[in-house]
């Protein structure tokens, strides 16, 4: 077991910065720290690969402090062994972490990871989604997901999309961020170093989607929950799509129609 620290301050300023990283979606980019917590997303790091400069875990489920075993409790084995692939171990008591949490039930568990390396630039040639504007932090986590789990490099979000590693969209993502090439705070013209076709959908779209001419690779370009792509953007597209909907609907939710447009994607690729 690692050497580990236990904070009982609430003044601590670890524990101060926790709680700015948890109560606001853009904190890390001031902060230069990035709030992961939760076994599941724990765990997606430690898979992926990421480096874990810092674990911070509820006394409760630290299953080291002072020799004390929690015994019979499987679930704090398990967070302590994830906990121990950090650097560094610092340990709280249950009260304190209920202050910083963002969850409901709390996790007991979370890492604190740099944000060095993940404002890269732009990957070119390669399949890729772009946001534009999107606001809903659960939408974007959602298209993440979807986009890492259908083969998708990169993701390139344009200024004003919902911050990628607020701790709303990094529970919708479920672990994807880390099997993902992730771009924040972009331009229009930054997309000129994709280097491959803009494909956006439209109501009024040059071809419906399921006999469209799709290029490959391509960036699908998703817009505003409300606005759509905003009409630079879309002059920029080389094709736009439509999804039939014969069930009359006006629109689809931005992730649902961006998990139609990516599978079409990956079927034409396979078959």
């Amino acid at each position: 077991m690692i050497p580990s620290q236990l904070i009982t301050s609430k003044d601590n300023p670890l524990l101060q910065r926790l709680r700015k990283l948890a109560g606001d979606p853009s904190a890390y980019r001031k902060l230069g720290e990035i709030w992961v917590e939760g076994d599941h997303l724990c765990s997606a790091c430690v898979q992926r690969g990421a480096h874990v400069p810092l674990a911070v875990v509820a006394e409760s489920a630290w299953t080291g402090l002072d020799g004390r075993a929690q015994a019979g409790d499987t679930v704090a084995a398990r967070l302590s062994a994830l906990a121990c692939e950090a650097d560094r171990v610092v340990v709280v008591p249950d009260l304190l972490w209920r202050q910083f949490t963002s969850l409901e039930s709390p996790a007991r568990l979370g890492f604190v990871l740099s944000t060095q390396g993940i404002t890269p630039g732009v990957l070119p040639g390669v399949a890729t989604v772009v946001l534009d504007r999107l606001q809903d932090a659960g939408n974007v986590g959602t298209i993440l997901r979807t986009a890492s789990a259908l083969g998708v490099r990169q993701v390139v979000a344009l200024k004003g999309t919902a911050a990628l590693w607020s701790p709303k969209v990094l529970r919708a993502g479920m672990g994807a961020h880390w099997g993902l090439h992730l771009v924040e705070q972009a331009t229009v013209d930054d997309l000129q170093a994709l280097q491959v076709p803009l494909v956006a959908t439209s109501s009024h779209a040059d071809h419906e989607l399921s006999r469209a001419p799709l290029p490959s690779p391509c960036a699908w370009v998703l817009g505003h929950e409300g606005q759509g792509v905003s009409d630079e953007l879309m002059a920029r597209c080389a094709m736009t799509v439509s999804i039939p909907q014969p069930g009359g609907e006006e629109s689809l939710n931005v992730a649902v129609a961006a998990s139609i447009c990516l599978y079409e994607s990956l079927r034409r690729q396979i078959t």
